[in-house]
């Protein structure tokens, strides 16, 4: 092993916007270094971290030409109580699958809740 995953960086326009987005339902704690900010995810201190960018465009779902470019997957324990709350929290649902779906959050980057 040469190293350990430090952290997944979403570029966004308001990177502490949403930091509060994703604290409001996988929980942990903000850090906030100007126009960088982290949110330390409990348990085992991995991280999303969100960085400013003035030019940002929010990829495309579905996307077949390489715009998708990446995505969370977050498990959770009931998938209709978790799509009231992330709604709630600001996502907006896109689409419904046997075991998952798929949300923007309010930059639009998508990202699927998963059983």
């Amino acid at each position: 092993m040469i190293g350990s995953l430090y952290a997944v960086v979403l570029d966004c326009p308001d990177p502490a916007l949403l930091a509060e987005f994703y604290r409001s339902f996988l929980g942990g704690r903000i850090e906030q270094d100007g126009e960088w900010v982290d949110l330390i995810l409990p348990g085992n201190g991995a991280r999303l971290s969100f960085q400013h960018s003035p030019g940002f465009v929010p990829p495309r779902w579905p996307g077949d030409d390489g715009d998708q470019q990446s995505h969370l997957d977050i498990s959770v324990g009931d998938i209709e109580e978790a799509h009231d709350r992330i709604v709630d929290c600001g996502a907006r649902f896109i689409e419904a699958h046997e075991g998952f779906r798929v949300y923007l959050d309010p930059a639009g980057h998508p990202f699927c809740t998963v059983r």
